[in-house]
């Protein structure tokens, strides 16, 4: 066990990956020569090679177009998209061939391919600040991974890469330096099993990536108070761990969830709707979701503050809802 960075801990599962299975490829704008934009695929190109790590245009439908393609023909291509707001540029090869060829060819082909996308706002506007994980959670045939910590980025990425299915693998930036113990080569996490990060009764709160970081940090002012939250990071989206949710909120009689996507038709609300309709007679107040207003992210900090929700924003989120 030792302790790196998020950012470190996906440069590690891919070299562990491409280590053992001489199919995965990687490649993206500036991932090989200059080793990503922020710098997680440093080294990469040096270990295994410009056949095995390259650069490739700017052209996202382009990219993950290929990557569908060398998937389908045998590869395991890893394709980084420089920011997530991306997604939606390549979205007809995301949404349409990489999440619907198997199906609509009888299970004949298989896609192993991942895509990794840097999320989350740190001031760069509103093209290249979003958390767009609820297209995927959307999209039939798609995965989706939001790991919250450097062992689950690490653990994650490792299955992504081995899954015969297409991975949206999310990135959050502000966690890239966050420090943590990871485990050795041998460590996958399965999808669709959650992480309860803090057992309570009062209220149950899913959040996850950089939100999670925020939550916990509530909770603590929050136990002060004589509130003491349950806290639980899905770790996928797509699965999603419905079971261990719904048996919190049993538990609990209530459940906030705080993302950093956009509230309307966000993850939030699927949530909100699955426990209404499987949890609705434990519910003793009211569902309630915080997340980023409808409105374009600002480029100003103190703008990008007000929008995205603060530890403030959660702990007044929660003692509304405790007031019933």
């Amino acid at each position: 066990m030792t302790h790196i960075t998020y950012a470190q801990a996906i440069n590690r599962a891919l070299a562990e990956e491409m280590e053992r299975d001489e199919n995965v490829i990687l490649y993206g704008q500036d991932v090989a020569h200059w080793g990503g934009i922020f710098k997680v695929t440093n080294g990469l190109m040096n270990r295994f090679g410009e056949e095995r790590v390259f650069d490739s245009p700017i052209s996202e439908n382009v990219m993950v177009g290929a990557g569908v393609g060398a998937a389908i023909m045998g590869l395991r291509p890893v394709v980084e998209l420089q920011f997530a707001d991306f997604l939606i540029t390549a979205a007809d090869e995301v949404l349409f061939k990489a999440g619907m060829w198997r199906f609509m060819h009888g299970g004949a082909f298989k896609v192993p391919l991942v895509v990794r996308l840097p999320s989350g706002s740190t001031g760069a506007g509103p093209e290249h600040s979003t958390c767009p994980e609820a297209y995927v959670m959307h999209s039939p045939g798609l995965l989706c991974a939001v790991p919250s910590t450097p062992a689950d980025a690490k653990a994650l990425l490792k299955q992504a890469i081995r899954n015969d299915n297409p991975v949206m693998y999310f990135e959050h930036r502000m966690l890239y330096q966050q420090r943590g113990p990871v485990g050795d080569a041998d460590d996958v996490l399965p999808f669709g099993k959650a992480r309860i990060c803090r057992e309570g009764r009062s209220l149950t709160i899913v959040a996850w990536q950089f939100m999670l970081s925020r939550v916990l940090e509530a909770a603590e002012t929050l136990a002060a108070e004589g509130i003491d939250v349950e806290v639980i990071d899905p770790r996928t989206l797509s699965p999603f761990d419905w079971e261990t949710v719904l048996a919190s909120v049993r538990k609990t009689g209530g459940c906030l969830v705080v993302e950093e996507g956009y509230r309307s038709l966000g993850v939030g609300a699927e949530i909100g709707a699955m426990i209404c309709e499987h949890a609705f007679a434990y519910l003793e107040r009211p569902f309630r979701r915080l997340a980023i207003p409808d409105v374009p992210i600002p480029s100003a900090p103190a703008l990008v503050d007000y929008v995205i929700p603060s530890v403030a924003k959660i702990l007044q989120e929660v003692r509304e809802v405790m007031k019933g």
